[in-house]
């Protein structure tokens, strides 16, 4: 019988024992519980660079660790409520009742699979409508905000507060989007590692400073995530330089890399926390999940 040796030496060696290095490293890792209730929106007017992905599976892993989680699906793909594995069918009750007819959020609210402490208010079809039909509304930028805050004001009163509230937009800068960044306190911008990145950005950074100015003073791009980093190609690397450089103090030091796994999960209607928990995808968003828990918000970024 021939002897077959492992040899520690090669590159998918060194890779295999820097993940299993890392998800030993994530099991002394404290995710703090936050003082109070931290409400992101995530966007990026430039599609295809993980909104939705990046959303869900930051949502799953807040959740892993037992934090009461919060999906709010502002986008009429309807994409993040099949990767949480809710109902999200025309006749469902779902975000566009919050907004056009002033349900409050607990008539729509559904239990994700995913977890115990995750919850999603699922987006429907008639969503695709909602941009019309929010002009002749009345404060329609402040439509989300309202039900929002009501809604955290009383599971705060109830004993029962709500830990993280992700806003995931469509990738357009509409009511739908200026809706998700009026009701939050913070914005989250994932940011592909592949050529023409940074294109729009500045048009988004200037759409959240006119937001600040003029309807959410207390709005703050608090975290830009790398993904789809691919760290052997030089162009991934000098992205990933150019926007650490521009944003120093916004970048997450987590990636998120280039993986299979990632973009299988939501046609199984999982986030790849569940589908492949000890991946590489898995991982990297546990990371990033630990990163933001541990930064702090400043006083004004937090829900009152």
């Amino acid at each position: 019988m021939t002897d077959v040796s492992f040899d520690a030496s090669t590159p998918l060696a060194r890779d295999l024992a820097a993940l299993t290095s890392r998800r030993k490293a994530l099991g002394d890792v404290e995710v703090p519980r936050p003082a109070d209730t931290r409400v992101f929106t995530i966007s990026n007017q430039k599609g295809g660079v993980g909104k939705t992905t990046t959303t869900v599976n930051i949502a799953a892993a807040f959740a892993r660790h037992g934090l009461k989680v919060l999906v709010i699906d502002l986008d009429p793909q309807g994409n993040a409520s099949t990767a949480l594995g809710v109902d999200h069918t025309s006749e469902v009750p779902s975000v566009y009742d919050v907004l056009i007819d002033d349900f409050p959020l607990e008539d729509v609210i559904q239990k994700s699979p995913e977890a115990d402490t995750l919850y999603c208010v699922p987006s429907t079809i008639h969503l695709a409508g909602a941009e019309i039909e929010l002009v002749s509304q009345v404060a329609r930028e402040h439509r989300l905000r309202t039900a929002l805050d009501e809604f955290v004001d009383r599971a705060r009163k109830s004993k029962e507060p709500w830990d993280y509230i992700f806003i995931d937009c469509p990738p357009s800068l509409g009511l739908l989007t200026i809706n998700g960044f009026v009701a939050a306190t913070e914005v989250m911008i994932p940011i592909q590692c592949e050529y023409y990145a940074l294109e729009g950005l500045s048009q988004l950074l200037g759409s959240i400073r006119l937001i600040q100015k003029h309807l959410n003073p207390t709005l703050e791009l608090s975290t830009i995530l790398l993904t789809m980093f691919d760290g052997r190609t030089n162009l991934a690397n000098q992205v990933a330089d150019d926007v650490r450089e521009h944003f120093p103090s916004q970048v997450l030091k987590a990636v998120i890399p280039r993986a299979v796994r990632i973009s299988e999960a939501p046609s199984f209607g999982q986030t790849v926390i569940t589908y492949d928990p000890s991946g590489i995808g898995a991982v990297s968003y546990l990371e990033a999940a630990a990163e933001i828990a541990q930064r702090a918000p400043s006083r004004k970024k937090v829900r009152k």
